[in-house]
């Protein structure tokens, strides 16, 4: 088993599936549980990432989320159980980042977007290996920024650097001048499931869309 970063490519990208909120708006079920494509949500996306080698892929959940954690069963994911979730977003993803090789570069993909399609992860490494200075890689979709994105090695120190309330965006926004815009076709980046009824026309626009 790997567990060194020069083990990997040295364009090697690890995923880092966050699946750290309550869901509130959906009555306290999990939007990794949702179904996607026909499979609870969080199983497709790891399943999405493995195929495409984005590995190690990496799941951050609450220690109580056990039907998260079953859903990804039998796929070779490293599963993270933490009470520091409840802290905000950035304490899930240093979580996460903690399973990840220091080396590897890292697509972060909440759970809130699970209708993000494999083309837009190959489009965004792509991307990566064409500009190695690139820090931070955002996909459109008819000129809005989605996710999952993708932020290279050599910044994530800075990100493990946040406190755990803070928005990423903090990072972000330091590294302006290496952060590029990958304009995709797929209405999925852009799809987030903050409601049922938001759920509802995704699932509804992802029929339509496939159907096109």
């Amino acid at each position: 088993m790997r567990s060194r970063a020069d083990s990997y490519p040295a364009s090697a990208t690890a995923t880092l599936l966050l699946s750290g909120g309550r869901s509130e708006r959906f009555g306290g079920r999990p939007k990794a549980l949702l179904k996607v494509r026909g499979e609870p949500a969080v199983r497709q996306m790891a399943a999405i990432a493995l195929h495409g080698g984005l590995s190690p892929v990496v799941l951050v959940v609450r220690p109580d989320a056990l039907d998260v954690i079953e859903a990804v069963a039998g796929l070779p994911v490293v599963v993270r159980p933490s009470e520091r979730c409840a802290l905000g977003r950035s304490a899930s993803i240093n979580e996460g980042l903690g399973a990840i090789p220091s080396g590897l570069d890292v697509l972060l993909w909440p759970v809130d977007h699970p209708f993000a399609h494999a083309k837009t992860l190959r489009a965004l490494t792509d991307a990566k290996q064409r500009d190695p200075m690139v820090a931070w890689l955002i996909p459109t979709f008819e000129g809005r920024d989605g996710h999952p994105v993708l932020i290279a090695h050599n910044v994530r120190s800075s990100v493990q650097a946040l406190a755990p309330g803070d928005p990423l965006r903090i990072v972000r926004d330091r590294f302006l001048d290496r952060v590029v815009r990958v304009p995709v076709d797929d209405p999925g980046v852009v799809e987030a499931i903050d409601t049922p009824d938001a759920y509802s026309a995704a699932s509804s626009r992802e029929e339509q869309w496939i159907g096109d």
